[in-house]
């Protein structure tokens, strides 16, 4: 009984150590990155690539999936409001829904799937076949050729994406409600603009810089650090949309938590709309 409790202890005090030694290492790559970021601008023939792949190529997927998450919400919403005679006020949840929460989280999910996935196998790769290694040697930091141009183009490019998801997720939650079920089109827009202000926009938009930042430095740290072999370069690519998710999903609530108490503090008689 007494050897069974001191593995399981061994067991989940190794464990314990590691999440501290990965902390540690991701605190200290974050560092190094943030000390190239500011030290020094990587050149554009680097960050011109990691924009057009973050922005330009992650276009698509996010509107995709805005416009289908807004038509989801108006059909999982519709009948409940319905029953309170409140369709009118449709627009209103879902736009709310959209841009506090679903529109950031959303496009944050899929660019850790699409983006943060490649980095880390392009990364891992490099690393694997030791070009990374001949970087260094030539003189060349390997964190402000590769890493920095890729978490500048998502710290800078996820909040345009976000506003992207928000939109179509508008537009498909207004196609579904308004040309499909029929609801008044001018309750519709109404209730919307009465409900979303300035303050939603902005958490949400707030919230994803935050997420993107998260992205790009665990997806390149996972790639950066690849153990040996086609194996590492699997695992790395799915531990970072792993990690990026999970870190995604806390920093959305201690944010959440802080933007509440914000709001409460400068708005004390205003109605709790978070």
């Amino acid at each position: 009984m007494q050897l069974a409790l001191f593995n399981w202890l061994a067991d989940w005090g190794a464990v314990a150590i590691d999440c501290v030694v990965a902390i540690g290492e991701l605190t200290l790559f974050a560092w190094r990155t943030a000390a190239w970021t500011f030290g020094r601008l990587p050149r554009r023939e680097t960050l011109l690539p990691s924009f057009y792949q973050v922005g330009v190529m992650s276009l698509p997927v996010v509107a995709l999936t805005g416009t289908f998450i807004g038509m989801v919400l108006a059909v999982q919403s519709y009948y409940q409001f319905r029953e309170l005679g409140l369709e009118t006020r449709l627009g209103a949840v879902i736009n709310m829904s959209l841009v506090r929460e679903l529109g950031p989280v959303l496009a944050a999910t899929m660019l850790a799937g699409r983006v943060g996935s490649a980095m880390a196998a392009e990364l891992g790769t490099m690393r694997v076949t030791e070009q990374i290694d001949a970087l260094t040697s030539m003189g060349a930091n390997p964190i402000h050729y590769l890493v920095v141009p890729r978490v500048l183009a998502m710290l800078l490019l996820i909040p345009a994406l976000t506003v992207m998801a928000d939109f179509m997720g508008f537009v498909g939650g207004y196609f579904y409600s308004v040309i499909i079920i029929g609801i008044d089109k001018h309750f519709y827009l109404y209730n919307s603009q009465q409900f979303v202000g300035s303050w939603d926009i902005f958490c949400g938009l707030f919230k994803s810089i935050f997420f993107g930042g998260v992205i790009a430095l665990v997806s390149c740290h996972q790639g950066f650090y690849c153990t040996a072999g086609a194996e590492g370069v699997g695992k790395a690519a799915t531990a970072a949309f792993v990690y990026s998710f999970v870190m995604i999903l806390i920093i959305d609530l201690v944010l959440n938590i802080g933007l509440e108490r914000i709001y409460m503090t400068l708005w004390p008689d205003a109605m709790v709309t978070l």
